[in-house]
């Protein structure tokens, strides 16, 4: 290579690795591309430098490395000068006011990326546009970000983590001025206005310097105090936490959570958990564990069951690396261990935050002033529970960013928002972050778990009473992984313009007959007067849902962060109708039918979710 020059024999790529190097100031990365140019490996080149990753609602999710496919110093600098510019057009106080930003512990050794880096990085390219920066001294849980943008009123939040990604990776998540994710139109505008920024300005790589500066602060000790005075809020039975004999297991998955659940299980007086020794420091290599993600279920958990099996506790609480998530198992009076969905701990959570809303509040009329969330793939318990009980309930799109959205709305116009979920285990039980939080919910789940004990009841005693008494609601979720976005559209295509069906949607899947049709890409709604959808619609990702004629409801939809198609079945029946086993079978023989006749596996070459 010579003076900086490069030859791949494709000019744009030459341009891009050129701007690369005179631009990279980390000597990793540097000469991780300097080898690749050097031994012609022009595929391994295209892969880092063909398309910049895209920031959408949820920020960045992409692996760390070098080039603008991946998470690393360079590319973190780009983003926060877009994120700052953007926030300098947008608001008129960000130098008053400030951001925060929050990182976990992920660390890729090859390419001296990691969170701690990324978010000092950040924090320069803030502090040299004046403005101040609160930036964690350590580690945190992602709902300490939200939290404290809400807690001392900043412009904006950011932190960086890739949740329960696998550990090559890492992301970078920008919550709004209101405490919530972003959504459309500020990604757009941030995307943009990275674009612009994409040279370095003179400070941004100034790290060392930038944590001298007098606009950088360390609100960890303040905001660790303000967030478990603020989440005791939630805790109403501080006796029945003092004296309870039931043992329970921690697991923080080598992610930031453990000594944040500790001292959240101390603001609720409950017994400290017993923490899974392996797995309870942060490491950013998962060692112990396939997947760092709770909610596939058994794996994970291995380690938690044997403690559990030790010390002879009855229920395992773990979260996801980055602690906003939270999987529930209990054991069953066979022996066996029982994980519960995302929808059950949402209908139990559900339950027990209206239950101990309505022993504070003896006012009848209090109730109509009352909201729960949830996404729209989610369980429909809560619209069966808000039925009864008469408080509001309202659906969102997929995603916690819309519930928080949505939360702020309803909080500013005077209503009480208690509760909002999502069936990927994600929970909001405490206005105080709008966003998912699995310390929070670990703790309250704590104070639930106790209570019961004193009924001698278990969580699926509640459960199983829940359903009783406000109708089964039976789900069935998974996905198929698939790597080619044209098999991915040709399918949903596909679905639009259905066989048999003039330039339309299928009238049943198998001997099961379709009342409705939802499609959130095109804005299409059979169910509306004028056929248009209510929810916001996005053309840029894939999301049909069907209704059909048994009370079941089907949603397929694209992933925004990960290679999946997902799909989503609920049976919902009416109170009374306790066959359960007739019900999961007649959801079984629909999850078939659709597996069968919409996905068709074998001709799309999709691989199934690895049991």
């Amino acid at each position: 290579m010579e003076n900086g020059s490069t030859t791949t024999g494709d000019e744009d790529l030459d341009q891009a690795i050129g701007l690369w190097l005179q631009y990279d100031k980390n000597p990793k990365t540097v000469s991780m591309v300097q080898e690749l140019v050097k031994d012609g490996a022009v595929e391994a080149l295209k892969k880092g430098f063909s398309s910049r990753m895209e920031f959408g609602t949820a920020g960045l999710r992409a692996a760390m490395g070098p080039g603008i496919s991946c998470m690393n110093d360079l590319t973190i600098i780009q983003t926060t000068q877009g994120f700052c510019h953007y926030l300098e057009e947008s608001l008129e106080n960000l130098k008053e006011r400030g951001v925060v930003i929050g990182y976990d512990a992920r660390a890729h050794p090859p390419s001296g990326g990691n969170s701690k880096r990324f978010a000092s990085l950040a924090a320069a390219v803030f502090i040299s546009r004046g403005v101040p920066v609160h930036l964690f001294s350590d580690i945190v849980p992602t709902p300490f970000v939200p939290f404290t943008v809400s807690h001392l009123g900043l412009c904006a939040g950011i932190m960086v983590t890739a949740s329960h990604n696998p550990k090559q990776d890492n992301g970078y998540k920008v919550y709004w001025e209101n405490g919530a994710q972003i959504v459309s139109p500020h990604d757009k505008g941030i995307s943009k206005a990275i674009e612009e920024n994409l040279e370095p300005w003179p400070e941004s790589w100034n790290a060392e310097e930038a944590l001298k500066s007098p606009l950088l602060k360390d609100p960890y000790q303040d905001v660790h105090t303000q967030y478990f005075k603020a989440i005791q809020k939630h805790c109403h039975h501080r006796d029945i936490n003092k004296s309870s004999e039931v043992k329970i297991v921690h697991t923080s998955v080598h992610g930031v959570g453990h000594t944040f659940v500790q001292s959240a299980f101390k603001a609720f007086d409950l017994h400290p958990p017993y923490a899974v020794e392996e797995q309870k420091d942060p490491d950013p290599e998962f060692p112990t564990v396939k997947y760092p993600n709770p909610e596939e279920g058994k794996g994970v958990l291995t380690l938690s069951f044997s403690l559990a099996e030790r010390e002879g506790a009855t229920v395992v609480l773990a979260n996801d690396p980055d602690a906003d998530r939270l999987a529930i198992a209990e054991k069953q009076e066979s022996g066996q261990w029982r994980v519960f969905s995302g929808n059950e701990l949402g209908a139990l959570l559900g339950w027990w935050m209206f239950r101990c809303w309505k022993q504070q509040n003896s006012d009848a009329d209090a109730v109509k002033n009352l909201y729960m969330l949830s996404s729209t793939v989610s369980s429909k318990i809560l619209r069966a529970i808000a039925l009864k009980e008469g408080f509001h309930f309202e659906e969102t799109l997929t995603g916690f960013k819309w519930m928080g959205n949505r939360a702020r709305e309803l909080l500013d116009k005077g209503k009480s928002v208690v509760f909002a979920f999502e069936e990927a285990i994600g929970y909001m039980c405490s206005p105080c972050v709008l966003d998912k939080d699995g310390v929070s919910a670990a703790a309250i789940a704590g104070e639930m778990i106790s209570y019961l004990a004193t009924k001698n009841g278990s969580l699926s005693q509640q459960l199983t009473t829940v359903n009783e008494q406000y109708g089964y609601h039976i789900s069935k979720n998974s996905y198929f992984i698939c790597h080619d976005q044209d098999v991915i559209r040709s399918l949903f295509e596909r679905l639009r313009k259905y066989p048999g069906q003039k330039d339309s949607y299928p009238s049943e899947c198998g001997r099961f007959s379709i009342s409705a049709v939802r499609d959130l890409t095109t804005g299409y709604d059979s169910n509306q007067p004028d056929k248009k959808a209510v929810l916001p619609t996005s053309s840029s990702s894939q999301m049909i849902t069907f209704s059909f004629s048994n009370g079941c409801v089907a949603t397929l939809r694209t992933s925004g962060t990960e290679p999946k198609i997902k799909y989503y079945t609920e049976l919902c029946a009416a109170p009374g109708n306790s066959d359960v086993t007739h019900l999961k079978k007649e959801l079984d023989d629909l999850v078939d039918a659709i597996v069968e006749n919409f996905f068709e596996p074998q001709k799309n070459k999709l691989q199934p979710k690895p049991e």
